[in-house]
């Protein structure tokens, strides 16, 4: 069973949540070319290991996270909100 461990609301188990795909894509420009956008759309590495994912806590906060999972072994080494400014704000409240 993969428990994921929501900034916000705790640990939960993993049907609360949505996977979002790989969270090391870096997205091209909203007017860049198709061919960018096919890349980085279709064109992914399939990783036996450590990676960055996209989760959202959809029954929970909504939260956007970005999960570092081992594909493997379903270790988590670390989850984070993927907005820079909710991951500044929870370190400042603890």
């Amino acid at each position: 069973m993969l428990r994921i461990a929501c900034p916000f609301c705790g640990t939960r188990d993993h049907s609360e949540f949505s996977y979002g795909g790989d969270g090391s894509v870096n997205y091209p420009a909203l007017d860049a070319a198709l061919e960018a956008w096919h890349d980085a759309v279709f064109l992914r590495d399939n990783i036996c290991g450590r990676q960055v994912e996209t989760w959202q806590h959809v029954h929970g906060c909504r939260m956007w996270l970005l999960v570092e999972r081992d594909t493997m072994t379903h270790e988590i080494f670390s989850v984070r909100p993927a907005h820079a400014g909710l991951a500044t704000v929870l370190e400042a409240t603890e």
